[in-house]
């Protein structure tokens, strides 16, 4: 065989081995994954369509998505909107920071129930043609084609019978113009891109290769599922009384619901109560957490149960099932709601250990194992095993739930639920939301960042988050920014400022500019937040060691006189009132997505603004606030600050006026502004922008 003729061979046989095979697929069979016209990266979405996202009744969500065509060809994109009715509703989409093919367009839901979307990407043969023309016809480039090509969108778009007669008529006329070789190119030109037709064709395009994204979809739920101002107390110190041997007579649900007023004056719209149930007896605490209670000792709350109750009983000194419901009757009548703990751990006592020992983990030497978080231990807790018996488990816990809703209860703050299997939280909320889309589960989620989202992915509608430990001017606009931007498809923050277990060294050795500043930054960066009771009288001792209170109120009764330091000048509660007030009052506060962190020269100084445009407020007036806070509550600091003026309405180099909302002073600011902040008299502005357009 010569080489000519082997080489052929080689080929042929190469040839063959590049084919597909008689059997497999033929290439026409593959279908790309991305479209005529790609559309990727929308927004809200959580894990690809795995969850719905987020959002409350009356938030402004900003609908995103990346899409591009090849070539030089103009795009249009639109929002598909389908409202929980079945109505669809459609939205122009505007691009976004020039360059990065984003567009967007911002809506505010307000019907609960679950919305679902998609995004339609096309030619826009119109807008295309008009840059084209517009670049060629004044070079005299192709003009007859041009307006051959013109004339024949117009007319397309005039024969359009979804448009009106009078846009029909616009259009119709215009491409007669175009059409008409007796007039300058200029008039020709001129009636394609009248001010009508571009307004015409801008709202119902003329469209070519229309590309549809997946379907995603966005869970509406009620308002307070997002906004909210929460106020945690212990029912049984108030009204509690010390008797002349040294013990307690406990607060009941009827001394308790005196205080309700109060708390509801100083703006707060939720009351949240730590558990409520039976306090087991067995290995209970002492003062202070210790391990040995004395026999007046009322133990912690959340080693629930005893020989009279478990988690559907109540504690027989707060009262019984009536005097709860009284409880919950006055505080709907103070425009307050009840939050109720829901803390799924049992003390050794409580009635499940001897009904069901399969809920709890046996040790090898058959003690049951006790609730540790080391160094902590919990002694008087036993935590639930979910693995030996799920279905009986669950089955009992979604009966204790409703429950306590059919007394009333429509938000539970759940204690600890990183510790449970997150599927069993999933599979409870959707039960619950099933029946109740009103009840709102709190996540008490303080773990790693991935447990924390995800509890929030399945159904949390709101979750504490590591603000208590935010408090640096770079950790506080990192933490703020991704709230309101990295995580808020299905993350709500309730940005509680202390609780019964929690006393950061900030509050104890910042003094009472600490609290000031703590308060005003939760009630004006995220539209839920929360104190718990004592937070308003500057307590700030800790027990040795710890980021505990002394004689912690989990432990023991802890009445307050709350009037007498509030006539002594010695109270916070003026300023929480001011605050609750100015989230009422600002409707750009009780929003999530709209923050915006600014400059400032000094590293003490935070600085950020919420604005909300006019279309989405009652009055049709923009509203935008800008706080500024000294986060050092030592010192008095002064500074320039750098505003980007365009993130609340203000044009480049324009002025506006600010009226300070805690002290009442009026400022001209612009861009650039010397602030003084004392932190011994006010450290916080909270500026309230006047004439943003």
């Amino acid at each position: 065989m010569g080489k000519t003729a082997e080489n052929q061979k080689v080929g042929k046989q190469a040839r063959a081995d590049a084919a597909p095979a008689a059997d497999g697929p033929a290439p026409s069979a593959f279908t790309p994954a991305i479209g005529r016209i790609p559309i990727l990266a929308l927004s809200p979405q959580v894990d690809d369509g795995a969850w719905p996202a987020k959002a409350f009744s009356g938030e402004v969500v900003p609908f995103r998505a990346t899409a591009f065509r090849e070539g030089h060809d103009l795009i249009g994109v639109d929002l598909l909107l389908l409202d929980p009715h079945g109505q669809q509703i459609e939205y122009r989409m505007k691009p976004i920071a020039p360059g990065t093919d984003r567009w967007e367009a911002e809506v505010q839901l307000e019907t609960e129930g679950l919305w679902r979307y998609r995004i339609q990407a096309y030619g826009d043969e119109y807008a295309t043609w008009l840059h084209n023309a517009e670049v060629k016809v004044p070079a005299g480039l192709d003009v007859e084609l041009m307006f051959t090509i013109g004339r024949g969108i117009l007319e397309r778009a005039a024969d359009d019978e979804r448009r009106s007669p009078a846009e029909r008529r616009h259009l119709g006329e215009a491409a007669k113009v175009v059409a008409d070789a007796s007039k300058t190119p200029e008039e020709r030109l001129a009636a394609a891109g009248d001010t009508r037709v571009v307004r015409v064709l801008d709202a119902r395009p003329v469209v070519s290769l229309p590309t549809l994204s997946p379907t995603r979809s966005i869970l509406v739920e009620r308002s307070r599922a997002g906004v909210g101002s929460w106020y945690e107390f212990f029912p049984r110190s108030e009204g509690a009384k010390k008797q002349p041997d040294g013990s307690w007579k406990s607060g009941t649900f009827r001394s308790a619901a005196k205080r309700l007023p109060e708390v509801a004056a100083m703006g707060f719209d939720v009351v949240y109560l730590p558990p409520i149930h039976p306090i087991g007896r067995e290995f209970r605490k002492g003062p202070n957490n210790t391990l040995n209670a004395g026999p007046n000792d009322p133990g912690s709350p959340w080693a629930i149960g005893s020989a009279e109750g478990g988690h559907d009983a109540i504690h027989p000194d707060l009262g019984t099932e009536k005097d709860f419901v009284f409880f919950v009757g006055k505080a709907k009548q103070a425009g307050l709601e009840v939050a109720l703990d829901l803390a799924l751990q049992a003390a050794p006592d409580h009635p499940w250990v001897k009904q069901h020992p399969e809920w709890f983990t046996t040790l090898p030497d058959g003690s049951i194992a006790y609730a540790e978080n080391p160094p902590k231990k919990y002694q008087d807790i036993y935590p639930i095993n979910f693995d030996n018996d799920p279905i009986g488990l669950r089955d009992e816990i979604l009966r204790i739930v409703l429950y306590w809703i059919s007394l009333g209860v429509r938000i539970f703050r759940v204690d600890n639920p990183h510790t449970k299997p997150i599927a069993f939280w999933e599979w409870l909320i959707h039960h619950v939301n099933a029946d109740y889309p009103d009840v709102v589960f709190l996540a008490e989620a303080f773990t790693r960042p991935a447990i924390l989202q995800t509890l929030a992915k399945v159904g949390f509608q709101q979750s504490y988050t590591y603000f208590t430990w935010r408090n640096t001017k770079d950790e506080l606009a990192e933490f703020l920014d991704g709230l309101a931007h990295d995580t808020a498809d299905f993350l709500r923050p309730n940005l509680f400022v202390n609780t019964p277990d929690i006393l950061t060294e900030y509050l104890q050795f910042g003094g009472p500019a600490a609290f000031k500043i703590r308060a005003a930054v939760a009630a004006t960066a995220a539209p839920t937040w929360g104190v718990y009771s004592g937070f308003e009288l500057y307590e700030n001792v800790a027990r040795a060691g710890a980021e505990e209170y002394i004689d912690n109120e989990k432990y023991e009764f802890r009445p307050r006189d709350y009037a007498r330091a509030q006539n002594l000048g010695k109270s916070l509660a003026p300023y929480l009132t001011m605050l609750n007030r100015a989230r009422s009052e600002h409707p750009a506060l009780r929003q999530l997505r709209n923050l915006h962190i600014h400059r400032s020269e000094d590293d003490a100084i935070l600085v950020y603004s919420k604005y909300l445009s006019g279309a989405f407020t009652r009055s049709g007036r923009p509203d935008a606030i800008i706080v500024v806070a000294n986060l050092d509550p030592h010192s008095v600091r002064e500074t320039t600050v750098h505003l980007d003026v365009t993130q609340f309405g203000v044009p480049l180099g324009g002025l506006f006026e600010v009226k300070d909302i805690v002290t009442g002073a009026k400022w001209t600011w612009g861009a650039d502004n010397y602030v003084r902040l004392d932190a011994f008299t006010e450290p916080v502005h909270i500026l309230s922008v006047k004439g943003t357009p």
